[in-house]
C-alpha cells in the first residue's frame, strides 16, 4: 500500500471518508493534504515520511509555540509512526501575495509582536543550537550549489579564499549575537492572514534553533519571495527594537549595532538561500525556486555596497551578475 492509500486509510479511521486534495507544495519532503469534514468545515492533514522528515521536531515545537499562545496549528490527531498529522486549516492566504500596500504596516507590525512573542520563550533543553558548524553548511551550500552546479562557475584560488574569510567573518558576528528562539523560516510564505482576530497563522517551524536575535527579521523583511523596500524594514525595524528592548529581550542597546547584525546577517541566509534554491532545483527538480534568485541577489548586492569588508563579494556578484548592476527599490 503506498502512503497516500495508508493516509485515506487512516482517515477513514477516523470518519473521514473525503478524499485529500492538495493544499500546498513544501520544499522537504512533506505534503500537505486539504480534507472535508462530515460535518462540514476542512483540516489539512500533513503527510512526513519518517525516513526523510522525522515527526518529533515538528510536534515538539508545535507544542511549545501553542503552549505559549502564538497561533500555530491546532492538532486533531497524530499519527507519529506514519507520520501523519490531522490538524487545524489555516486557509489559503499567506502574506506572500496577498498583504496590500494599505494593510502592509499593521500586518508586519502583527508579525514582529508574534516574533517577539517568541523570542521572549526561555529556552527548551530539546531545542538545538545554532552553531558553526550548522552556519558554516549552509554558507557552502552556495559555491557547492550556486556557483559549480547552477552557474558552472569555477572560481579562481583567490576568490576561493575570500569565500571562505567572509564565511568565518560571518558566522563568528553571528555568533557574537545575543541568542533566542529562531523559527528560521519567518517569511511571507509562512505566515497566514486569519479573519478570526488571531494575528498571523504561524506554519513551517520545525526547523527551529536557539540563535542569532536578528536571523527572524531578516527572514520577514529581507523575504526571499516578497518585495519590501528598505525603508519600510527600517520604520518597522526602530518599533521593533524599541518593543524588544521594553520587553527585556537581549538586544543591543544601540539601534545602529542592532541594525549591522541584521544586515550582515542578511548575508549569511542570503548566501545559504542561493545554495538552496539552486539544490532544490537541480537535484530535486522543484525549477519555480529559480524565479526568486533575482530578488535574493537583490539583497546580498544591497547589503555588500553598504559595507567596505564585504566589496569582495559585491565585485564577485557583479561580475557573475552583469547584468544586475543597477539595483532599485521595488515596494
Amino acid at each position: 500500500m503506498d502512503r497516500f492509500a495508508r493516509l485515506c486509510h487512516w482517515l477513514a479511521d477516523l470518519g473521514i471518508a473525503a478524499e485529500p486534495r492538495p493544499a500546498s507544495a513544501d520544499a522537504s519532503f512533506r505534503r500537505y493534504w486539504r480534507v472535508a469534514l462530515p460535518e462540514g468545515g476542512t483540516r489539512i492533514v500533513m503527510d512526513a515520511p519518517p525516513e526523510k522528515e522525522p515527526l518529533a521536531p515538528w510536534l515538539a515545537v508545535q507544542r511549545l509555540l501553542y503552549g505559549a499562545g502564538i497561533t500555530v496549528p491546532r492538532l486533531e490527531s497524530v499519527d507519529a509512526a506514519e507520520g501523519f498529522v490531522l490538524m487545524e486549516d489555516f486557509g489559503d492566504l499567506p502574506y506572500a501575495g496577498n498583504v496590500s500596500p494599505e494593510s502592509a504596516h499593521e500586518r508586519y507590525a502583527q508579525a514582529l509582536g508574534v516574533l517577539a512573542a517568541m523570542q521572549a520563550l526561555p529556552r527548551p533543553d530539546w531545542l538545538p543550537e545554532y552553531d558553526r558548524e550548522k552556519l558554516l553548511a549552509e554558507l557552502r551550500l552556495f559555491p557547492e550549489w550556486y556557483l559549480r552546479r547552477h552557474l558552472g562557475v569555477t572560481l579562481a584560488p583567490s576568490e576561493e579564499a575570500m569565500l571562505e574569510r567572509l564565511f568565518e567573518a560571518l558566522v563568528a558576528r553571528a555568533l557574537a549575537q545575543p541568542r533566542v528562539f529562531v523559527h528560521r523560516d519567518y517569511h511571507g510564505r509562512n505566515l497566514m492572514l486569519l479573519d478570526d482576530g488571531r494575528g498571523p497563522g504561524v506554519l513551517d517551524f520545525q526547523d527551529a534553533v536557539w540563535g542569532p536575535i536578528t536571523y527572524d527579521a531578516v527572514s520577514l523583511f529581507k523575504d526571499a519571495y516578497v518585495d519590501l523596500t528598505e525603508e519600510f524594514a527600517l520604520d518597522l525595524l526602530v518599533r521593533y527594537w524599541q518593543v524588544a528592548r521594553k520587553l527585556g529581550l537581549p538586544i543591543h542597546t544601540e539601534f545602529e549595532a542592532f541594525y549591522t547584525d541584521y544586515e550582515w546577517m542578511g548575508v549569511q541566509r542570503h548566501l545559504k538561500v542561493l545554495g538552496i534554491f539552486a539544490r532544490l532545483a537541480h537535484r530535486d527538480g522543484k525549477t519555480r525556486y529559480l524565479e526568486d534568485l533575482p530578488r535574493v541577489r537583490r539583497h546580498l548586492l544591497l547589503t555588500s555596497r553598504r559595507y567596505g569588508e564585504l566589496a569582495p563579494l559585491r565585485r564577485l556578484l557583479e561580475r557573475l551578475h552583469p547584468e544586475e548592476l543597477a539595483v532599485g527599490y521595488t515596494f
